[in-house]
């Protein structure tokens, strides 16, 4: 009887031990490119000449790109007619750690006098378009006015297609991380800068920086 009991409690032991080595074998599923490329914001580039311009400002080295209207992701390009867009990367010494800040940023357009100060990325989602997305086909809505007794149809316009919540909600996530992050960081550092500005015609552009680290102009190709 008692070799019974022993029995009964070793077999339990050792499947309790088995179904515990188990649990502790398993491993979550590394996480996919996809997935990565969603957690991170914009990565800076190997170095500040790897854009388009280059400055220095005190120790920091800055490199720019003037995109446009468009808006670069790492999982997508988006397109704004409200904003242009320059990706940026700051640079350093080792361990080198820099404040930045929307008000450090303007641009000069065109050689005119005043400036245009930087925008908020949040501003821009307003405008934000994503050009591989198409609209279902909508049908036009037809109404009938009543002219004299008699109908008649009238073609209405329909109302233009709204992006669904989720994809919107995705993209503007997207950009979010996309853009430059404020506050202390620690070198290196990128992302995307946004100035209000519609027009198309630009001959020539101008990125200021006037920050802790000093002052620059850098002299980008539009």
């Amino acid at each position: 009887m008692r070799l019974t009991v022993v029995l009964r409690t070793g077999i339990l032991i050792a499947a309790v031990l088995i179904a515990t080595t188990g649990l502790r074998a398993q491993k979550p599923d590394a996480p996919t490119e996809a997935q990565a490329k969603e957690a991170l914001g914009m990565p800076a580039r190997t170095a500040p000449t790897e854009y388009q311009a280059h400055g220095q400002a005190g120790s920091i080295s800055i490199g720019a790109e003037f995109v446009g209207h468009s808006v670069p992701t790492p999982q997508a390009t988006y397109l704004s007619d409200d904003f242009v867009v320059i990706e940026t990367g700051f640079f350093g010494p080792p361990d080198a750690r820099l404040k930045l800040a929307v008000q450090d940023f303007s641009i000069r357009i065109n050689g005119k006098k005043n400036t245009l100060p930087n925008q908020h990325y949040e501003l821009s989602f307003h405008t934000l378009r994503d050009p591989e997305w198409e609209p279902p086909a909508a049908e036009k809505s037809k109404t009938s006015l009543n002219t004299g007794g008699q109908g008649q149809q009238n073609d209405a316009p329909p109302p233009p297609p709204k992006m669904p919540i989720e994809l919107r909600r995705a993209m503007e996530q997207r950009v979010q991380k996309a853009a430059l992050p404020e506050g202390e960081r620690i070198l290196p550092q990128a992302g995307l800068i946004f100035f209000e500005y519609r027009g198309k015609n630009i001959k020539s552009i101008e990125l200021i920086y006037d920050g802790p680290a000093g002052k620059a102009t850098l002299a980008l190709q539009p």
